[in-house]
């Protein structure tokens, strides 16, 4: 019997895909697994959303948001155990999954200044690797140079099916959820900034049909077999 391949360390694994595609139990399973950091972009968007609705700031007028842009203190855990968000202090963890922040963050994420900020601050936190960034452009703005990329997809059915099991104290129903992933889906993969889009060298995972322990192992396989490098 072979021993494990050992983990390497100073990686950055860059896991994209779109809502409801698994990237987040997906990357906090490989932190756990490698012993490695875990980067929630995608909170880090939702909580700078959380931010403007609070601050009764329009979230359709770009110019409005990009100005008020650089005022949020965001701090964001890297424990894969304890992921948690705060704004100026306060816990937001909950708050940023309720319905009202889901449909502004498209918004939100689309504007240069709130991006510029936040991929400034991903990008520091990624110093010196050893993490797993989640997201919708770690492979291809925020860790270009990213030793393992994956992009994370699944059929819109299972998406909607699991994002709706997510949203269950909100009421949330199959069919609205599937909606509501295909207008997010579509303002993502259009936007003139950092669009949704799968990297040229990420390995696509389709987890329709695996489980979340057999997405977990594919992926730390990827990483564990990665040819030398600085990322």
């Amino acid at each position: 019997m072979s021993a494990p391949l050992p983990t390497p360390t100073g990686v950055v694994v860059a896991v994209d895909g779109p809502s409801g595609s698994g990237k987040s139990s997906t990357a906090r399973g490989v932190a756990r697994e490698l012993g490695y950091r875990y980067l929630d972009t995608g909170a880090m968007y939702r909580a700078m959303t959380w931010w403007m609705l609070q601050h009764d700031v329009d979230v359709q007028d770009r110019e409005a948001v990009a100005g008020q842009a650089d005022r949020p203190v965001l701090t964001v855990s890297t424990d894969p155990d304890v992921p948690h968000v705060e704004v100026d202090g306060h816990d937001v963890t909950a708050e940023i999954r309720e319905p009202t922040v889901t449909r502004a963050v498209s918004a939100v994420s689309a504007v240069p200044e709130v991006r510029a900020r936040l991929v400034g601050i991903q990008q520091t936190a990624m110093a010196g690797g050893g993490i797993v960034v989640e997201g919708r452009d770690i492979g291809t703005v925020v860790a270009p140079d990213a030793r393992v990329k994956v992009y994370l997809v699944a059929s819109t059915q299972v998406r909607a099916a699991r994002r709706a099991a997510d949203l269950a104290h909100h009421a949330a129903t199959v069919e609205a959820t599937h909606a509501s992933l295909e207008r997010r889906d579509a303002m993502d993969s259009t936007r003139e900034i950092s669009p949704l889009t799968q990297a040229k060298d990420a390995v696509e995972i389709d987890s329709t049909s695996k489980t979340l322990d057999e997405v977990v192992a594919a992926v730390v396989d990827l990483v564990r077999s990665a040819p030398a490098g600085d990322a």
